[in-house]
């Protein structure tokens, strides 16, 4: 007589169970997360004759405990790739035996970074790439347009889970690609590919091989409107690295962020081009992304940010317009709008600014998100630039956070900010006063204690238009 399913209820946002629906998950404080997860009885002994069990890596036999002092300390092996952006995400190249899921929009270039790396791998042995929602011959369109060419990268197209792992088993890949987690299906677990049960025993038994074979793979994954991960929140958990591609699709420029990496830093970030033979690494970004930016622009200003580990230099832009709303607007594209609200606050109460009637629009351009609070202080001089209708000077850059009371507060690494900006031409840098740095000879460094300050040292004097008298008048200017 068969076993009845066994059914519980999964939270999406921490991976907790419970035996019955609840509202609200008792264990993030999440409202309405829990979704049924329905496996059979005999699941956990079937996982385990295929490799799945809960013991070792190998399911061979049970795991042992091991003397800290016994485990070796030596580095693990890496896989390089041509792309010097994705080897500096990952920290250097992709460990062997890792899992790694990389997330972004629709059409954001996924499919198209993973492609070039499992060719890049396939170089140095067996490749393979498991299509869940394109066929063979899409995806050999995009190798044929991205002049991809690699004997050893197989091609996949499969969803069952248990055909993926027997071409696993027989290919030995140094790196396997899914494409994407949220299409592949066990046939062990009565749902539907993509539901919370299915990512969840998929994810873990391609983990499972990862670490018992040594082979690499990299899952793709679905997201949300308000760009989260889909699925549950315990894939997150699962995967040694967590990569998230990002940028606005009418743009050409794309940024591979790192939000989890168990074998190096998360604060890395990668700058790609998008171009007809794919994503290409971008060599000085600096440059590209203030190369189209003209001097004695209104509301414009050069920004020094830190970007992981390189310091990278991004136009902020803002624009102001009298408002036809009973409610002004205040939109923000690359900012947090939180740090808007609180620098529209900061201008008006502590600079005299009146931005009551004004629309607000900031603006990182590039599709580069900004959100360190050092970019404070340039969101400030673009704002009072726009209102004003007054360039800032030509050549000077900012960088500071703006606290409550008007006071500009330092940010770190200020001396590698001023480098960088010395080393594109500019020879003009606003800073905190608090902030202590060597500074090149090549740049002014001009110290600023507050808002006001730094307004009367960014703002160009407006010239003035000549004034006109007569004879009449004595003296007195005519309009």
């Amino acid at each position: 007589m068969p076993r009845k399913s066994k059914v519980v209820f999964v939270c999406d946002s921490c991976g907790a169970e419970s035996a019955r629906w609840e509202g609200r998950c008792r264990a993030c404080g999440e409202w309405n997360t829990l979704a049924e997860f329905r496996a059979p009885a005999a699941a956990s002994s079937a996982a385990s004759a295929r490799g799945g069990g809960r013991g070792s890596w190998a399911g061979d036999a049970p795991a042992e405990a091991i003397r800290l002092r016994d485990v070796s300390g030596e580095e693990r092996e890496r896989m390089a790739f041509q792309s010097a952006e994705l080897n500096r995400v990952l920290g250097g190249g992709m460990v062997a035996g890792s899992v790694s899921l990389l997330a972004g929009d629709p059409g954001i270039g996924k499919s198209t970074l993973l492609l070039s790396a499992a060719a890049d791998a396939a170089r140095r042995g067996p490749a393979l790439y498991v299509s869940g929602e394109e066929s063979a011959a899409q995806v050999k369109l995009r190798a044929d347009r991205m002049s991809v060419a690699a004997d050893d990268l197989y091609l996949l197209p499969a969803t069952n889970l248990d055909d993926i792992l027997a071409r696993l088993d027989d290919l030995r890949p140094a790196l396997a690609v899914v494409d994407s987690i949220q299409t592949v299906a066990d046939d062990a677990i009565p749902s539907e590919a993509g539901s919370v049960a299915q990512i969840r025993e998929c994810a873990r038994r391609l983990t499972r091989w990862a670490k018992s074979s040594g082979g690499s793979v990299v899952m793709t994954g679905h997201v949300t409107k308000g760009g989260d991960i889909a699925g549950p929140r315990v894939l997150e958990h699962v995967v040694d690295a967590v990569l998230h591609l990002e940028g606005d699709p009418v743009s050409a420029f794309r940024l591979l962020r790192s939000v989890k990496n168990r074998f190096g830093s998360t604060n890395e970030v990668g700058i790609y081009e998008m171009t007809e033979r794919g994503l290409e690494d971008v060599a000085d970004p600096s440059q590209r992304l203030i190369s189209e930016r003209a001097d004695g622009a209104v509301g414009s200003i050069v920004i020094p940010t830190i970007e992981g580990t390189r310091p990278l230099l991004v136009e902020m832009q803002a624009l102001t317009n009298p408002s036809l709303l009973p409610a002004p607007r205040r939109v923000a594209s690359g900012v947090d709008y939180n740090r808007l609200l609180l620098t529209c606050a900061v201008l008006t109460r502590r600079a005299g600014l009146s931005l009551a009637s004004q629309d607000v629009i900031v603006n990182v351009a590039g599709g580069v998100r900004v959100s360190e609070p050092a970019a404070d202080l340039a969101m400030a001089l673009a704002i009072v630039s726009s209102v004003r209708d007054i360039p800032i000077r030509a050549g000077t850059a900012a960088v500071g956070e703006l606290g409550l009371g008007g006071e500009a507060r330092a940010a770190t690494q200020i001396e590698r900010r001023i480098n960088e900006a010395a080393r594109l031409g500019l020879r003009r840098c606003l800073a905190p006063a608090s902030a202590d740095f060597r500074a090149p000879k090549n740049v002014e460094i001009v110290k600023v204690a507050s808002l006001r300050d730094a307004i009367g040292a960014a703002l160009t004097v407006k010239r003035r238009a000549p004034r006109r008298f007569n004879d009449d008048d004595n003296g007195e200017a005519r309009s």
